[in-house]
């Protein structure tokens, strides 16, 4: 089975899945950076499709950038001059065809990641 990418995000502060939240995914190549992918999170705090589905899928490191500051504004969870989290990426490497799953749980304040199934 081909490779492909997914993932979704967790508001750990009001209990829910996260909607409306921006992820860009960018290839890491040496030191280039490309931007390959850009997807809105749905109702169920996930992407409609994989962000890399598997006729794109290629192994190497990649780099998901959530954009929380303007979902935590959106939300009212914070104010443009108290805001602590803004972008938070997630750089990480896929070695093997495989299916990647990488969640974010996210509060104002804090935030975590792992390699989901």
């Amino acid at each position: 089975m081909p490779g492909y990418l997914t993932t979704h995000v967790l508001d750990t502060a009001q209990g829910c899945p996260a909607e409306g939240l921006v992820i860009m995914l960018f290839r890491i190549e040496g030191k280039e950076r490309t931007g390959i992918a850009q997807a809105v999170t749905n109702e169920d705090g996930r992407t409609d499709e994989p962000i890399l589905p598997a006729q794109e899928f290629k192994t190497g490191t990649y780099e998901l950038v959530f954009h929380a500051g303007h979902y935590l504004r959106a939300t009212m969870q914070g104010e443009e001059g108290a805001l602590f989290l803004d972008e938070v990426p997630v750089r990480f490497t896929m070695t093997e065809d495989s299916h990647y799953h990488v969640p974010l749980l996210l509060s104002p304040f804090s935030y975590s990641t792992y390699r989901g199934s």
